[in-house]
């Protein structure tokens, strides 16, 4: 059990780099972009492919990223320059990166398992290091070795990376160009009217957006050991329950806190669904069924809270103010009478 949550931990910090680019589509340019589905696959193919041919991982990872962005560029430039529709044009897009992700694969399926990767090469450094035998102390210390993970640097880089990712996207939706793309977002004609070229930053926020997609793809099929044409069916559904149970569970007070949410929420996703997967009843096919009923839970329940709360405040004010009346009362009965 608890092997199978800090795998979940492992996989949410990579996954939390899809989450924040989904967070910048749907909630900053409030945009719904279905390209996801197809850019997380791009990225992924494009790293693998390049990684065969003997491309460094590390190069092979941003690669794949430059594609996600070009995707989401695309699917900028058809809605803005084309007119069409933002949800059909991010369906577009989604159908035909799965031709070209074929294309770019050649194959349905890569196997890197025999492959250089970024993981196989932090794995080599991180084994010179005996950083692991110093974090297994103290489970050691505890007697519960079996509770600890093999090796603690997926851990560890996962979250380097995923800080240093939130960090710069921090950074940049606080400059002059990221409060533009935020105020595209939240009003687009107001922005208009003050001769900003609102087309232009819908087409870079979405080529960021997908950007963070590919990278997370690249990094997800590097730890998995595989490349996948079908790898991101459903991956717009995981993002989005990422994003709405992060700012659900942890606020969204302002940007930072918004992002780290994000992020947090990535993680939680993922240790949710690793507990649901331990039940004896549930079966691997139930995966996008557990996911449905994460989400809804996720949107529903805020809701239902809302409601509970204000109930709860409307009687509180009803007896607060049944109270007063009946002191008012006493006080009236205690007056003496006078002619």
């Amino acid at each position: 059990m608890t092997g199978a949550l800090f795998g979940a931990i492992e996989s949410g910090l990579l996954y939390a780099i899809m989450a924040l680019g989904v967070y910048i589509s749907f909630r900053i340019l409030d945009f719904p972009d279905l390209t996801v589905d197809g850019s997380f696959v791009t990225g992924g193919a494009v790293a693998s492919v390049l990684m065969v041919s003997g491309t460094s991982p590390f190069l092979a990872t941003l690669a794949g990223g430059a594609a996600g962005f070009i995707a989401g560029c695309m699917t900028g430039f058809l809605h803005t320059k084309g007119k069409i529709n933002p949800l059909l044009s991010g369906i577009l897009m989604m159908i035909a990166l799965y031709s070209i992700n074929l294309r770019i694969m050649g194959r349905p399926n890569i196997p890197l398992l025999n492959e250089e990767t970024l993981f196989s090469q932090i794995e080599s450094w991180w084994a010179s290091t005996g950083i692991d035998a110093a974090l297994m102390t103290p489970f050691q210390a505890l007697g519960m070795e079996g509770a600890a993970p093999n090796t603690f640097y997926v851990l560890l880089f996962g979250t380097l990376l995923i800080i240093g990712v939130k960090k710069v996207l921090d950074w940049f939706l606080q400059t002059e160009s990221g409060i533009a793309l935020r105020a595209t977002g939240d009003n687009a004609k107001m922005i208009k009217s003050l001769s900003a070229n609102t087309g232009l930053y819908i087409m870079i926020g979405l080529g960021l957006s997908n950007a963070l997609v590919a990278m997370s793809g690249a990094l997800i099929v590097q730890y998995n050991g595989f490349a996948d044409v079908g790898l991101g069916v459903g991956m717009i559904i995981v993002g989005l329950a990422s994003v709405i149970i992060g700012e659900g569970v942890f606020g969204r007070k302002s940007i930072a806190r918004t992002t780290l949410a994000v992020v947090l929420g990535a993680v939680l996703y993922r240790i949710i669904l690793a507990v649901a997967m331990q039940l004896e009843f549930v079966k691997a096919s139930d995966l996008k069924l557990i996911t449905a009923i994460i989400v809804t839970g996720a949107l529903v329940i805020p809701t239902f809270s809302g409601q509970i709360k204000e109930w709860m405040e409307r009687k509180r004010q009803q007896k607060a103010l049944t109270q007063e009346l009946k002191q008012e009362r006493g006080q009236d009965v205690a007056k003496p009478q006078t002619d």
